[in-house]
């Protein structure tokens, strides 16, 4: 998923991206956890920010959500997203637009979500327009789900590679480590991020005008310990890469 600091990463990427949800720790602690923490979307309207392709825009419309607007800054990701909807309607509608400067939209949203958007801010007052921008299109008590890079994971822990990816660290920004991360697949795809601060989400988001900020452990679901063994996924438990957290407009 994109933000405006990703755009051009991941206009390069364009449908090798829907590869990603196939490598094991995108199929399933990173899925199975973020449709969890939506819990019952039946009837709501939703808007995914920073889409990229469409997979969860489309997860949250199988959910039972009856209308769903995917939006990301990456022109190359959205006409992606508008091929896979054309093959396989769903009626989900996109738009090209920058997560951090949203167009005013008729009305509210019931919920938002982020999945690996606030991460790609350049810094904290770019962060605070993404999460003001978010709150601006929900409904007063709208919930915002976020699924980004986990502040505080270890880069030198354990390897990573059995899940499908490797994280690097590249150097420091203003909000916190900067890491290329790079997803196994055959070839490779890589592209580098933030790993921001516990406190610059929470500070973002507060200042942005969200409360109930609540961090949402990450867990295997039971397909995951099924195909793979609990043992397989210790290392990823004890030192998680991504993280969840959710909060109310």
């Amino acid at each position: 998923m994109t933000g405006v600091a990703g755009a051009t990463q991941y206009d390069g990427i364009g449908e090798a991206y829907e590869g990603f949800k196939a490598l094991p720790l995108a199929r399933y602690p990173e899925r199975g956890g973020f449709l969890g923490m939506l819990g019952d979307v039946r009837g709501a309207s939703v808007l995914d920010l920073a889409c990229g392709t469409g997979f969860y825009t489309r997860q949250v419309r199988r959910l039972g959500a009856a209308d769903v607007l995917g939006v990301d800054v990456s022109t190359e990701m959205v006409t992606v997203a508008r091929a896979i909807e054309e093959r396989a309607p769903l009626g989900v509608r996109y738009a090209v637009a920058d997560a951090a400067r949203l167009p005013a939209f008729d009305r509210p949203f019931d919920a938002a979500t982020a999945v690996y958007l606030l991460n790609y801010a350049r810094d904290a007052a770019e962060m605070t327009r993404m999460c003001r921008a978010a709150h601006r299109a929900l409904r007063p008590g709208g919930a915002f789900h976020v699924l980004t890079q986990a502040p505080g994971f270890r880069f030198d822990g354990p390897p990573t590679a059995k899940y499908g990816f490797r994280y690097e660290a590249v150097g420091h920004g203003p909000i916190g480590p900067r890491a290329r991360i790079t997803a196994l697949l055959d070839p490779p795809v890589s592209f580098v991020t933030h790993y921001p601060r516990r406190e610059v989400y929470e500070e973002a988001l507060a200042a942005a005008g969200f409360g109930e900020v609540t961090w949402v452990p990450m867990s295997v679901p039971e397909e995951g310990l099924r195909a793979f063994g609990a043992e397989f996924w210790a290392d990823f438990l004890a030192n998680p890469p991504v993280a969840m957290l959710r909060c109310r407009a």
